[in-house]
C-alpha cells in the first residue's frame, strides 16, 4: 500500500539534497524537484512512480534543447 503525497507545496525530498540552481518543477504537478545537472528528472518522485509502472525501469526522457 502507498501512502499519498504530500501537499503540492511540499518539495521532493531531492530538492532539498542538490544546489538551488538545479531545482525546478516538476512536469507533471509542478512541485519543486531536482530538475536540472546530473541526478534531475523531469517528474518528483511521485509523479515518477506512476510514469515507471505504467513504461518500466527503462523509461527515458529525452531533451528538447538544441
Amino acid at each position: 500500500m502507498t501512502t499519498a503525497p504530500p501537499p503540492v507545496n511540499e518539495p521532493d525530498p531531492s530538492a532539498l539534497t542538490c544546489p538551488g540552481d538545479q531545482v525546478g518543477p516538476c512536469a507533471a504537478c509542478q512541485r519543486k524537484t531536482h530538475k536540472y545537472g546530473r541526478g534531475g528528472t523531469p517528474l518528483c518522485q511521485w509523479c515518477m512512480e506512476p510514469a515507471l509502472a505504467k513504461w518500466g525501469p527503462n523509461a527515458r526522457y529525452v531533451s528538447t534543447r538544441t
